[in-house]
C-alpha cells in the first residue's frame, strides 16, 4: 500500500478529483482522506513520477510519497465526489451567506449540497476581512511603536518584514478556514461539491459537468473587484485589495486610486508600514458617504502621516516606466502625474454573476450586475433565491450571513420573513476608525426631517487626552423638536466597538436627553456619546470630569 501526502484538498470534490487522476495514472481503488491531506492506493508497476504528475496536474502539491499500511475503513473516493440524490437545498458559494443558510437549513432539517468553484469560504475569510484586519492590527501597532506621544518613551519602529507578515497572514487565514468553513460543513453533514456551477434552464443546474436536483437553490457567490477601463492600466499591471496583500516586498511608494472604505484602509496599512502613499479620489471628498467632518477629519491625519491626497481627481492614464508606474490625472483642468512602485485599484466591487446561467433560469439582473430580489431574498425564479454580496446589499459578511440565514427560513421553511434594516452599522478600520450607525444628516434632510445635528471634536473627551491623540469626532443628527436619534457618526481610536451603543440607541429609539442622561463609564471613548448628546442641551467644556 501506497501513501501520498498532499496539499491543497479542501473538500471531498477535492478528494474525487484526486481519486481520479490517480486512477487515471494507474492507482488501484483509491482512498482519499482530504482532511488528513493522504491519499492510500495500490500501484503496482506504475512510477511514483507518473503518479505525482497526476496530481500535481489536477491542481495539488504532493508533499511525499512512501510506503505505509492501510488505511483503516473510511470513503473509497471513486470516479468523483459523492453527492446527494436530491438535495433539498442546493448553495452555490461557500462564503459567509452560503454558510449561514447551510447551517439554517439543516437545522431546519434540510439535506444540503454547496457547489464551489474556488477555495471554501468565500471572501471574508480568505481575501477580505480577516486578511486585511490581521495585517491592519500588524501595521497599527507599528504606527503606534513609532510615536514619540508621552514623555520618556522613545520606542521606535524597525524595518518591516513583509514576507513574514504576510505568512502569519496565511497561516490565520487558513486556520480560521478550517475552523469556521471546512470543520462546520462535516460538523453540520452537508456536501462540498468542488466545481464550477451554472444553470442551463429554470429548473436544471450542472456543477463540474455532472447535473444536480434539488428543491431550491441559493445563490452566494459574492463580488469582486472592479476595475475601471483605464487607458493603459491593464498593461501597466495594478494591484487590488486581493493581490496586495500577497505581496512579499513592501513597495516604497503606492497610488491608491479610490478614497472610500477599502482604499483608505489598505491604503493607510501600506502607510503605517512605511509605504508613501499618494489617494486619488473622484469624488469631492474621501470617505464620500460619511459626514463631510469625518472626511476633512480624516484627510488631516492622512496629511499628517505624510500621505498625498487629491481629491475630484480624474485618472486619464497609466504608463509602465520601467518597474515603476506614472499615473496621470486630472484636478480643476489641471493635469498631473505621480510615479510610484504600484498602483492599488479600490474603485468597487462587482457581483460575481457572470458564468452562473441566471440568464436561462429566469433570474433578473440589475442594472450593476446584481441578482435581483425582493424583501425575501426571492428571485424572479420561485426556486432560487439569493443571498449576499451578490445581491448589491451593504457588503458587510453579518449582512451576507442575516441574509443567508433568511433566505434558508424562507426557502425551506416557508416563514415569510423579511430583515430589518433599522440600526445597521459599518465600521471602516482605519486609523483612527470611521464608524456610524443611522442617518447621516444629508440623508436625513433629503428623506423630509427636520434635524438638528452636534459635533464634538476628542479634544473633549477625557479619553483621548489621555492617550494623548485627539483627532477625530463624534455627531449625533437628531430630530428636531422631540430629540430622537436619527444617527450617530464618530472618527475615533476604538469607534467600531462604540458605534453598538449608538445602534443600540436607534433600536431604542432613544431621544439625545436619554441619551445624555444614561450611565457612561468614565475614561472610555463610548463617554463621547454621552457628551455629545449632552451639547445639545449645554456647553460641556463647562463641565468638570465626569459630571453628569
Amino acid at each position: 500500500m501506497t501513501r501520498m501526502q498532499i496539499e491543497g484538498m479542501t473538500c471531498e470534490g477535492c478528494a474525487g478529483s484526486v481519486a481520479d487522476a490517480l486512477s487515471g495514472a494507474g492507482a488501484e481503488t483509491p482512498r482519499v482522506d482530504f482532511e488528513a491531506g493522504e491519499a492510500h492506493f495500490d500501484a503496482p508497476g506504475v512510477s511514483t513520477e507518473a503518479l505525482r504528475a497526476a496530481v500535481e496536474a489536477a491542481g495539488y502539491r504532493v508533499v511525499a510519497i512512501d510506503d505505509a499500511a492501510a488505511p483503516g475503513g473510511g470513503p473509497v473516493h471513486r470516479g468523483g465526489p459523492r453527492r446527494p440524490s436530491a438535495p433539498d437545498l442546493v448553495v452555490i458559494g461557500s462564503g459567509g451567506a452560503a454558510f449561514a443558510a447551510a447551517i439554517r437549513a439543516r437545522d431546519l432539517g434540510a439535506e444540503v449540497a454547496m457547489c464551489e468553484a474556488a477555495t471554501i469560504g468565500g471572501t471574508c475569510v480568505n481575501i477580505g476581512c480577516v486578511p486585511s484586519k490581521a495585517l491592519l492590527a500588524a501595521a497599527s501597532a507599528r504606527q503606534v511603536a513609532g510615536q514619540h506621544l508621552f514623555p520618556g518613551i522613545t520606542t521606535t519602529a524597525g524595518p518591516v518584514d513583509l514576507a513574514a507578515l504576510v505568512a502569519g497572514k496565511d497561516e490565520l487565514v487558513d486556520q480560521l478556514r478550517f475552523d469556521k468553513y471546512e470543520h462546520l460543513a462535516e460538523e453540520y453533514g452537508f456536501t462540498l461539491l468542488c466545481g464550477r456551477g451554472s444553470f442551463t434552464a429554470a429548473d436544471r443546474f450542472v456543477c463540474d459537468g455532472e447535473e444536480v436536483t434539488a428543491g431550491q437553490f441559493l445563490v452566494a457567490t459574492g463580488a469582486s473587484p472592479a476595475v475601471p477601463p483605464i487607458p493603459g492600466l491593464a498593461e501597466a499591471g495594478y494591484l487590488t485589495s486581493t493581490t496586495a496583500f500577497e505581496l512579499s516586498e513592501l513597495p516604497s511608494s503606492l497610488v491608491v486610486i479610490g478614497a472610500n472604505a477599502i482604499g483608505l484602509e489598505v491604503g493607510q496599512l501600506f502607510m503605517e508600514l512605511g509605504t508613501s502613499v499618494t489617494f486619488l479620489e473622484a469624488a469631492s471628498r474621501i470617505a464620500p458617504l460619511d459626514e463631510p467632518e469625518i472626511s476633512a477629519a480624516l484627510t488631516d491625519v492622512l496629511r499628517a502621516q505624510g500621505a498625498q491626497v487629491h481629491t475630484s481627481a480624474t485618472v486619464t492614464g497609466v504608463e509602465r516606466r520601467g518597474m515603476r508606474r506614472v499615473v496621470t490625472f486630472s484636478v480643476g483642468g489641471s493635469e498631473l502625474q505621480v510615479e510610484a512602485d504600484q498602483v492599488l485599484v479600490a474603485t468597487g466591487r462587482r457581483p460575481n454573476t457572470a458564468g452562473l446561467g441566471l440568464e436561462a433560469a429566469g433570474v433578473g439582473i440589475g442594472e450593476r450586475g446584481a441578482v435581483v430580489v425582493d424583501e425575501f431574498c426571492a428571485t424572479s425564479n420561485p426556486r432560487i433565491w439569493a443571498a449576499g454580496d451578490v445581491t448589491g446589499a451593504p457588503q458587510f459578511v453579518y449582512v451576507a450571513a442575516a441574509q443567508g440565514a433568511l433566505a434558508a427560513d424562507n426557502a425551506i421553511g416557508k416563514l415569510g420573513r423579511a430583515l430589518d434594516w433599522t440600526g445597521l452599522p459599518k465600521v471602516t478600520f482605519t486609523t483612527p476608525q470611521i464608524a456610524s450607525v443611522g442617518l447621516t444628516e444629508e440623508e436625513a434632510t433629503r428623506a423630509g426631517r427636520r434635524v438638528e445635528t452636534r459635533v464634538l471634536t476628542l479634544d473633549a473627551v477625557p479619553r483621548a487626552l489621555v492617550e494623548r491623540d485627539t483627532a477625530g469626532l463624534c455627531k449625533i443628527v437628531a430630530e428636531e423638536g422631540q430629540g430622537k436619534i436619527l444617527g450617530v457618526h464618530l472618527l475615533a481610536r476604538g469607534a467600531g466597538e462604540v458605534i453598538l451603543a449608538g445602534t443600540y440607541a436607534i433600536k431604542a429609539k432613544m431621544t439625545v436627553t436619554q441619551l445624555a442622561e444614561t450611565w457612561a463609564p468614565y475614561l472610555t471613548m463610548a463617554e463621547a456619546l454621552k457628551l455629545t448628546a449632552q451639547t445639545f442641551t449645554r456647553d460641556v467644556s463647562r463641565l468638570s470630569c465626569c459630571a453628569a
